[in-house]
């Protein structure tokens, strides 16, 4: 079976085209502004006479056939100065976009995604650069650099920079915590694949409204400066138009109107184009991006690791000794989420990690894989995968893990995968990152992968967005992602929380058998007792941060020892025998 991965992206780009055509404000500014940038930059050719030549006989002629817009004070062609005047102005406007957006994006993105140090030192820099004088600065670079046309709008770009920069900050501040981030970091994905995929796609339609501002800014403030007499007399501008008709208004103050409308129709352009095109990117600028209720991951979370009492048994694939997880807060009062946890995987065991909510059971999880935002402090006697410690490991270091070695499957499937993306994308990206492989090998590997976890039409799948699945086909989709790179270890956080019954029952089955046939160590994080009963081969019990349990399946339900079990036994449970003993796969109905 194949698919043509190109299909997707020319699919998208004719929904946009034709949600531009779809808006008429927009196509009528885009062929002004089209037809203005050609005018310009055929000036040469259209301009019926030299744009710098002086016949003073000739000055302030009205309309004719010879001069089609009149005469200035100089005797100069009003069109030829114009045709020839939208070629600097566009040039100034390019220049000065150009600088503030490489200055501006970049440093919003980095300190949006890492914060701390780097948000603080970018932020007081930027700052600083809207705190300055911008008409001084300008006029003390023309009197040091001249009236050239670079220095000035690089300047200009320069000082307008802080703008682009904190609305990308402030847009990827809105999103960076948004599940499908921490699902790409799980899959392996380098943390500036994330930031330039992910979070720029999130920025791009702000971005643009707010760029075509800048552009009808540089426009108006390169025409000032010629206006006010700043610019280069010999340089043909709208600004230095529009000064040589004040200068003959008593006489002439028609002269004002064409160079006052191509400012003006150029810059409304502008603007109207801008937001028409953010509009055909499907970026909604009103709409904020909900923040997960963890607390905001801006860095790596501290780690204090303690003496290792051993190493772990030859036949242990994960090994937690004596974990916890403190939150310090700023007033310096810690709280432990997490105290003292110790617990085992094997290769082809399957635990499950049970408790009420608030019990600590994601916490653990999220400090096995290493996803714990920066507030948490991790300490473990021991933390190893396959003998390898976790504990300490550069955020390089620990992407080489996970996806690889480790791979995680969330509770909400809907919320993990970008919605701007193809799943083809989101699948074949780590493959491609973590194996090596090709885009066409990716591309065969994500299809027989959905062809194992049961979706119906692969190729139909790949070339899908989230939004066009169900909850049911997203899960599986997850499932087959988590696996796509053979992990030694699949952590499940609540993977059926979000489906119904039936459904719930077919994510189980399939995450047995990819398990079994796989020969994983499976982490099944749940507080449904009926769902641990029927795959799992160990459980253990969480309660307050602290593990009070841990044994095999059959003996818990069986004979449980803890207060703590037994309330939640006889709590979802009746007098019922256990669903199946270890080491029996006979499937024994709820």
């Amino acid at each position: 079976m194949s698919v043509d991965m190109t299909a997707a992206p020319a699919g998208r780009t004719s929904r946009r085209l034709r949600a531009f055509l779809g808006n008429p404000m927009g196509v009528t500014a885009g062929v002004v502004l089209l037809a203005i940038v050609v005018a310009s930059i055929l000036a040469p050719l259209l301009a019926p006479r030299d744009p710098n030549l002086v016949v003073l006989a000739e000055a302030l002629r009205p309309p004719s056939l010879d001069h089609p817009l009149g005469t200035d004070g100089n005797g100069r062609d009003i069109l030829s100065r114009l045709l020839y005047g939208g070629r600097v102005s566009l040039q100034a406007g390019v220049i000065m976009l150009a600088t503030a957006l490489l200055c501006g994006i970049p440093a919003g993105l980095l300190a949006g995604y890492y914060a701390r140090w780097f948000d603080g030192v970018s932020s007081w820099i930027f700052n600083m650069l809207m705190s300055l004088p911008e008409i001084l600065i300008i006029i003390v670079v023309i009197a040091s650099l001249g009236s050239g046309l670079a220095p000035t709008m690089i300047t200009l770009g320069v000082l307008a920079s802080p703008d682009i920069f904190r609305l990308t900050r402030s847009a990827v501040i809105g999103v960076r915590e948004e599940l499908y981030f921490d699902a790409a970091r799980v899959s392996g994905l380098s943390d500036l694949r994330i930031i330039f995929r992910h979070v720029l796609s999130v920025v791009l339609g702000p971005i643009l409204v707010r760029s075509s501002f800048i552009f009808g800014m540089a426009i108006i403030v390169q025409s000032g400066l010629e206006f006010l007499g700043f610019g280069d007399p010999q340089r043909p501008s709208w600004g230095g138009e529009l000064s040589n008709a004040f200068q003959s208004f008593q006489r002439a103050p028609e002269l004002v109107i064409a160079p006052g409308v191509a400012i003006g129709c150029t810059v409304m352009a502008l603007v109207l184009f801008g937001a028409a095109l953010a509009d055909s990117l499907g970026v909604s600028l009103r709409t904020k991006a909900k923040r997960a209720a963890r607390p905001a991951r801006t860095d790596a979370p501290r780690v204090e690791e303690r003496a290792v009492d051993g190493e772990p048994t030859s036949d242990a694939l994960l090994r937690v000794e004596d974990l916890a997880v403190r939150y310090v807060a700023e007033d310096g009062t810690a709280k432990d989420v997490v105290r003292g946890v110790s617990l085992q995987v094997a290769r082809g065991e399957v635990l499950g990690l049970v408790g009420e909510s608030g019990s600590g059971k994601s916490q653990t999880s999220f400090a096995i894989l290493g996803l714990l935002p920066p507030d948490a402090v991790v300490s473990a006697r021991q933390l190893c995968l396959d003998g390898q410690p976790l504990i300490g490991l550069r955020d390089g270091e620990m992407q080489k893990i996970r996806g690889r070695r480790m791979a995680y499957v969330p509770q909400e499937p809907m919320s993990n995968l970008d919605p701007s993306f193809t799943v083809g994308a989101q699948l074949t990206k780590p493959m491609r990152r973590q194996l090596g492989l090709s885009r066409k090998a990716a591309t065969a590997r994500a299809l027989e992968l959905l062809d194992r976890v049961g979706i119906p039409d692969p190729a139909r799948t790949l070339a899908a967005y989230p939004h066009q699945l169900s909850g049911g086909m997203a899960q599986r989709v997850l499932i087959a992602g988590a696996v796509s790179c053979d992990p030694e270890l699949l952590i499940a956080d609540e993977p059926t929380t979000a489906l119904d019954v039936t459904v719930q029952a077919e994510v189980l089955e399939l995450l047995r058998d990819l398990q079994r046939e796989r020969d994983m160590g499976l982490i099944l994080v749940t507080h449904n007792l009926g769902v641990v009963a029927d795959i799992c081969d160990r459980v253990a019990v969480m309660r307050d941060g602290v593990l009070v349990e841990q044994r095999p399946v059959a003996d818990l339900f069986a004979d449980p020892r803890h207060e703590y079990t037994r309330m939640l036994l006889d709590s979802t449970l009746e007098d019922a025998p256990p669903r199946r003993e270890r080491g029996d796969l006979q499937e024994v109905g709820s």
